[in-house]
């Protein structure tokens, strides 16, 4: 196989645009929400805010469940394709 240059948010230019009032400080409501196991979840990456507890590019717009907590992130699980997938993912990533 061929060696990937560059990091996992390459190739995302449109992707991870957000509106014009969408830009600017994030909402420490956001940052510090919190879920119950169980809570479904919509995974969108908030291309502003922590890139430590960000997920690959090609999960943004799923849905998953959440199972649990890591730290400070949550562990969410999500079906891709016929597997079941686990990621570790910072709240100001996620949605209700």
């Amino acid at each position: 196989m061929v060696t990937r240059i560059g990091t996992k948010q390459r190739k995302t230019r449109h992707k991870f645009k957000r509106s014009v009032r969408n830009r600017g400080k994030i909402p420490l409501s956001r940052y510090f929400q919190e879920f119950k196991e169980g809570d479904k979840v919509n995974l969108k990456i908030d291309s502003n805010a922590v890139h430590k507890g960000c997920f690959f590019p090609r999960f943004h717009g799923m849905t998953g469940t959440v199972v649990g907590m890591k730290g400070s992130c949550y562990s969410v699980q999500i079906k891709d394709g016929g597997k079941q997938k686990t990621l570790y993912v910072h709240p100001i990533h996620l949605k209700k």
